[in-house]
């Protein structure tokens, strides 16, 4: 098993910054994808980013591209989002996912993670 615990959640002003982080323990190897997802009111959960454990090579979805930094600390068991820049329409449940799937098949489009955390709530206000 693997639990996930995120933090950092909150409230924030348009054009303002937030840090997400994500603690990471149990049973994961090197080959893990690690991922944000996130999920507007209304709307169902997206893949906003993901990373890959082993070499930190990363995806990012196109509506957070310049915007969001995803990153892994492999000494810390930690997977971080660094959002810049927030829109209202960022305004969502953030989610840090785990799969034991390869990057290139868990950076899908659909592909389903085995793992989740409990969520936090990124409110931007205008």
């Amino acid at each position: 098993q693997v639990q996930l615990v995120e933090s950092g959640g909150g409230l924030v002003q348009a054009g303002g910054s937030l840090r997400l982080s994500c603690s990471v323990s149990g049973r994961t190897t090197s080959t893990f994808t690690m991922a944000w997802f996130r999920q507007a009111p209304g709307q169902e959960r997206l893949l906003a980013a993901a990373v890959a454990w082993i070499d930190g090579t990363t995806y990012y979805d196109d509506s957070v591209k310049g915007q969001f930094t995803i990153s892994r600390d492999t000494a810390k068991n930690t997977v971080t989002l660094q959002m810049n820049n927030l829109k209202i329409e960022d305004t969502a449940v953030y989610y840090c996912a785990a799969s034991a799937a390869t990057f290139s098949i868990a950076t899908k489009k659909g592909f389903r993670y085995s793992y989740w955390g409990q969520g936090t709530l990124v409110t931007v206000s205008s």
